[in-house]
């Protein structure tokens, strides 16, 4: 059996899960070009192989069906909207993901930029640096109002998380769920109008906060988003950071990645490049986790 990685980093923070597929005698195709491939390559790149260990790349139907001989695609990672599900099984190809571990690695890097904006540490540093002594007043966390859309595991520790720091928090999910004593539910259009910090963990890839939504928040609102770009639409947030309404901006998710865009040149924008998942614990557990459906799906247990 040979498996191919699509993913770059695979086995940097460890090597378990390739130790795992190699104890099944399992012949590993590793990503030649370490970054996200692109739909042609990774054409190429599954010519041959029984499985994919996947990334963010398209895995549409043109590239499934030139993919004969694949039987498993497995996730490393939560999110799955770059896989045609249909055609996925119209090939018969057995799709699984990884949703358990990403959750404390997102939740942990979603409060640090809060935090980082809030007191304004990107400028600092480079003041800093520039031979300057900025004694600055900052916001604080305390008593802020802080909206989470979407209540899947990530969104519910990054609440669990904010709730030591005495912030009001209110969510909003389109699923009907019990809420941990901390958290109130409200409408998203509620939130919106009401929250100070706004933090996205929202499946699926439909735009949801355009110009007219944009209009409801707070002026000096800050907004996070470590889903998907495509929940934002791009120029309207680029809109709402000229005419003040936006105090901050952290994105971990882009339209397009790598991102080379406006929001560049905007350094009220922190910007990480899609590694809230990067840290040693989180990649080896997604990682060790894809290997075992892997195995699984392969029929090698």
């Amino acid at each position: 059996m040979k498996v191919a990685i699509s993913t770059s980093s695979f086995g940097s923070a460890s090597q378990d899960a390739l130790k795992l597929l190699r104890d099944k005698g399992i012949e590993i195709k590793e990503n030649p070009y370490g970054r996200r491939l692109t739909e042609a390559e990774i054409i190429l790149h599954l010519q041959d192989v029984d499985g994919l260990l996947a990334g963010l790349e398209p895995l549409n139907k043109n590239v499934l069906s030139q993919a004969p001989q694949l039987k498993a695609l497995a996730r490393v990672g939560v999110g799955t909207a770059n896989v045609d599900f249909t055609a996925a099984q119209e090939y018969g190809i057995k799709v699984s993901n990884t949703p358990n571990g990403p959750t404390f690695a997102v939740a942990e890097m979603t409060v640090t930029a809060i935090l980082a904006l809030l007191r304004n540490l990107p400028e600092i540093n480079t003041r800093m640096h520039q031979g300057e002594w900025p004694k600055m007043v900052h916001q604080s966390l305390s008593g802020k109002q802080v909206f989470i859309v979407g209540f899947g595991r990530i969104g519910a520790k990054v609440a669990e998380l904010l709730s030591v720091f005495e912030t009001f928090i209110y969510v909003y999910d389109p699923v009907d769920m019990p809420m941990p004593d901390y958290c109130s539910k409200i409408s998203f259009e509620a939130g919106l109008r009401l929250a100070d910090i706004i933090s996205f963990h929202a499946a699926g890839e439909a735009e949801i906060v355009g110009e007219s939504e944009f209009e409801q928040m707070k002026t000096g609102v800050y907004i996070l988003n470590s889903a998907r770009g495509s929940l934002l639409n791009e120029q309207s947030l680029i809109k709402n950071l000229d005419n003040g309404k936006l105090a901050g901006v952290w994105l971990d998710s882009f339209w397009h990645e790598p991102y080379i865009g406006d929001l560049m040149n905007y350094d009220r924008v922190l910007m990480t490049p899609h590694t809230s998942t990067y840290t040693a614990v989180c990649r080896a557990s997604m990682e060790l986790d894809a290997a075992k459906n892997m195995i699984r799906d392969l029929g090698l247990e």
